[in-house]
């Protein structure tokens, strides 16, 4: 059996003994078994009601079980008890054929659709494995400088320096490239916030620029609009695993002599006319968080085009320590290494990136065949031509009137979970006080009606149908 603890009740026992029960395992409800067999099932209210009669705490527990009971076979398929759930039925005993109680299927846990989650399906346990036996845990094993290789392969040209997460990535890279105090950096208003916090790390200043209805990444033509004589430097974020504009930033870059730091936590293998993210600025970063294509829990990479940023940056990544002359530190650096131990999931993950990558596309292809058909979306991720769009997050926008988050909750009333598309960073108080383009009435839109999907490589052909079968109903009845 794999059931929960404190699921269950002998058929023997009191009222007393299925409250104790339930409130032990918080789910509201209780199997009454005799053995194995289940007889009948016990919820919290079936409860309270028998207790309203001529029952007592002591009164056995069959007095107040419901005899008929919802239970499926525990050979279903995920998408028939998908099916099954309810508002009323959140779970489901699974029982074999002589009618044993063998598991449960939990609506808010075990058949929940993740919006994302890691797969550690490679060599992952085999080399966190060989560090644990030869001792080599912190940052200075072999697979550290393994990853790196592996991560330069993949972007020809560059120079890969792993750190110790997506958000001081940005901060060496931008720390490297001399960003300081008094400088401008321009950022899309819609991203993550370790985006905009990173330039603040700096002493610079984050201005926030408009994003494009077709990309959902910044809007170059505000660009040129905000450059002073104080921007140092564009970030670039490739948002969801949809290219940037790049071909515009470079030409803004050249022309105002500008540095370009892309920010590619959600992009790593998506290209612009065969060219790889990451390898059309000056610096590029990465992150390699739990929820990420890639993933080590922790963890990030810088890629630097020229030799010499990427030389200081190994020294600043390790307290400016002289590499030539130990504990002799010619000036203030950090401690942002990452260990072996992470490094060596790395490595496992990055051996199967193509793999990988193959099925986010997949996903990415489906989803897109899925919903073209439904009116009631603005704005579904495009795949241009000459464009490998990497599909971190399948996110999509709703039409105006349409209620983002109602449909959000009933799509997790049914064990499929979502995400809202991040807030506007001008609407957030670290960053009131920000420039920023004027309006910015598409960034408030994206945020107030945009929702991500499932994109986990998990995800099964099956559980993108129920999506699809569940999100159309639930729009149908919207606009109906």
């Amino acid at each position: 059996m794999n059931l929960p603890i404190d699921i269950t009740v002998q058929s023997s026992g009191t009222i007393r003994d299925a409250l104790g029960c339930i409130n032990r395992n918080s789910l509201g409800i209780v199997f009454v078994t005799e053995g194995r067999r289940l007889l009948g099932v016990a919820t919290d209210g079936d409860l309270r009601r028998a207790l309203l009669g001529p029952n007592t705490v002591d009164s056995p527990i069959t007095n107040a079980m419901n005899r008929n009971f919802v239970a499926l076979p525990v050979t279903s398929d995920n998408n028939l008890i998908r099916k099954t759930f309810s508002k009323a039925l959140r779970i489901i005993p699974l029982i074999d054929a002589s009618g044993n109680l063998v598991d449960v299927a939990d609506q808010r846990r075990s058949h929940r659709i993740p919006v994302l989650e890691p797969q550690l399906a490679g060599r992952e346990f085999e080399y966190l494995s060989d560090c644990v036996a030869t001792n080599w845990i912190s940052s200075k094993g072999a697979y550290v400088g393994r990853f790196e290789e592996l991560f330069e392969a993949l972007h020809p040209n560059s120079h890969a320096l792993s750190v110790s997460n997506g958000t001081v990535a940005l901060h060496l890279a931008l720390h490297t490239l001399g960003i300081g105090d008094g400088d401008e950096v321009i950022v899309p208003n819609i991203t993550f916030a370790a985006t905009a916090n990173a330039v603040f790390y700096c002493g610079a200043r984050p201005v926030l620029v408009e994003i494009s209805a077709d990309s959902l990444c910044m809007d170059t033509d505000e660009v040129e609009k905000l450059i002073t004589p104080r921007t140092k430097a564009i970030i670039p974020v490739h948002l969801y695993g949809q290219p940037a504009n790049m071909a515009e930033v470079g030409r803004l870059a050249d022309r105002y002599n500008l540095l370009v730091i892309e920010d590619c936590a959600e992009a790593i293998g998506s290209r612009i006319n065969d060219q790889i993210v990451g390898t059309f600025g000056d610096a590029a970063t990465f992150s390699f968080f739990g929820n990420k294509t890639i993933s080590t829990g922790e963890g990030g990479m810088i890629l630097f085009k020229k030799s010499a940023d990427y030389d200081r940056a190994k020294i600043l990544r390790d307290h400016g320590m002289d590499p030539s002359r130990r504990y002799w530190h010619n000036e203030i650096g950090f401690n942002y290494r990452l260990t072996n131990l992470q490094s060596a999931v790395g490595v496992a993950q990055m051996e199967r990136f193509e793999t990988i990558l193959e099925k986010k596309i997949r996903i990415f292809k489906r989803y897109r065949e899925g919903l073209k058909e439904c009116a009631g979306i603005s704005y579904l991720p495009r795949q241009a031509k000459g464009e490998i769009h990497s599909n971190w997050l399948f996110t999509i926008v709703l039409v105006e009137g349409t209620s983002r988050d109602t449909i959000c909750t009933n799509l997790l009333e049914a064990g499929i979970e979502t995400r809202p598309v991040f807030f506007p960073l001008s609407e957030m108080p670290p960053y009131r006080h920000c420039t920023r383009s004027p309006g910015l009435s598409t960034s408030n839109f994206v945020s107030r009606q945009g929702l991500s999907f499932p994109s986990s490589l998990t995800l099964t052909d099956a559980d993108q149908d129920f999506i699809f079968e569940t999100f159309l109903g639930l729009m149908a009845d919207a606009n109906s």
